[in-house]
């Protein structure tokens, strides 16, 4: 969440910044600034009453002591109803700071300052691109090279789970397989990120640490009455980990790297933009999440994202870098770039990674901090980006490696983990 000094001395700052998303976000700024005053004034009166009550205590004693007993029991009257009012005044500042907090939860983070504006995607700027598309005359998609090779079936997930999930057979489930232990061994072996395994579910609390709650619930699953939820990524329970601790600044970065399947309700409207496995309701996802000091966290985004890029680089796929404009960035995120990779079969761009930096909005959420070199509690920056996620790369890498006697060429980084050079059609 929001950082309430930062609101409290900077409100037009901080309304502008999240006015530029778009929506009706930044008006509910006064109304934290109204919960905060409310607050402060009660705690305030609150805390001068407690030290009239404390001093007064002492003086009835006194006063017992010098036999004054009708003065010291009027002063007990009096500080009988003093006593109430303390109590009046501590369920003030507690619905006040009840509500804040809720208030700061449906804040979205504010873009960074140097953040394209716009309203939405059409105004988001390509940063570079990486190798070139290849020439494929006549592009099959990969719902139609993946079912005439026998690696995906549609029609068997939709018979046992319903529309927007995938079966992988056979060399298909072998290829998933590859892709997700090469994606770790990169990240781990190359990269510098400890890998984690982690629970599939979570507490409610853990995804409102990272901001999926509370403005995407419906977009999850949650089960025993939305007490814990199916991870929509490996991001929750990995920043998780570090909820409620103090960190040694010696141990920052902490880089990790997990594997998940994803759960998330929405799965787009129907169409083409959505065939096959290009949004479904269950995919596999390597999640990559570091913790850092604030005055490291632009330049380790920069470095995060390569991370992300050189999957792609590794297996010879074409992509390009585009930046989050204010209006697409995602909620709890201050800067966004998108890795999207080409798709010939789609004629288009995929979406296969997105890397952010939150600053330190998820850690306050979390109430992670940190003791610096002078013992000073701060608040660190925590960043994550997908690494990447598996349904659009299995996509690009069936219709971008697709040749022209039907088979597809698996890339040489892939080939010590596929076990083949591959995938033929059956004779």
């Amino acid at each position: 969440m929001l950082d309430i000094r930062v609101v409290r001395e900077k409100p037009e700052y901080v309304k502008e910044r999240v006015r530029l998303r778009g929506g009706e976000h930044w008006k509910l700024v006064d109304q934290v600034l109204e919960c905060d005053v409310k607050r402060r004034n009660a705690e305030t009166e609150k805390q001068a009453l407690s030290q009239e009550r404390n001093s007064s205590s002492k003086l009835i004693g006194q006063m017992m002591k010098e036999g004054r007993r009708e003065e010291a029991e009027e002063l007990k009257k009096r500080m009988s109803s003093v006593g109430e009012r303390i109590r009046e005044l501590d369920a003030v500042a507690s619905a006040a700071a009840e509500e804040q907090e809720k208030l700061l939860l449906s804040i979205p983070n504010m873009p960074h300052d140097g953040a394209p504006v716009g309203a939405d995607e059409s105004a988001n700027p390509e940063l570079r691109q990486w190798g070139s598309k290849p020439a494929i005359d006549h592009p099959q998609d990969h719902v139609t090279i993946g079912t005439r090779l026998g690696l995906l079936n549609f029609e068997d997930a939709a018979r046992i789970a319903g529309s927007g999930f995938i079966v992988y057979r056979g060399l298909g489930a072998r290829l998933e397989r590859a892709l997700i232990n090469f994606l770790l061994d990169t990240q781990t072996r190359e990269n510098g990120y400890q890998e984690v395994g982690v629970p599939f579910m979570v507490r409610r609390e853990c995804m409102y640490g990272t901001g999926q709650l509370p403005k995407f619930e419906e977009d999850m699953y949650g089960l025993e009455d939305n007490s814990m939820f199916m991870v929509p990524t490996a991001e929750v329970p990995v920043t998780n980990l570090c909820r409620e601790q103090i960190l040694r600044e010696s141990e920052l970065p902490v880089k990790m790297t997990a594997y998940t399947p994803c759960f998330r309700r929405e799965a787009g409207s129907a169409g083409r933009e959505n065939k096959g496995m290009i949004r479904v309701h269950q995919f596999d996802k390597v999640e990559l999440v570091e913790i850092c000091k604030p005055e490291d966290g632009w330049q380790e985004l920069e470095k995060l994202t390569s991370h992300a890029e050189s999957i792609l680089q590794k297996l010879g796929l074409h992509y390009r870098v585009i930046e989050l404009c204010t209006g697409d960035v995602g909620f709890s995120s201050a800067k966004t770039y998108d890795i999207e990779v080409w798709a010939p079969g789609q004629g288009k761009y995929l979406e296969v990674s997105s890397c952010s930096c939150f600053t330190d909005y998820q850690a306050r959420r979390m109430k992670l901090r940190y003791k610096d070199a002078e013992g000073k509690i701060r608040v660190p920056y925590t960043l994550n980006g997908s690494g990447t996620a598996l349904p659009r790369l299995y996509v690009a890498l069936l219709e971008q490696c697709q040749q022209p006697d039907g088979s597809v060429k698996i890339p040489a980084a892939l080939v010590p983990y596929f076990g083949a050079e591959s995938i033929c059609p059956k004779v």
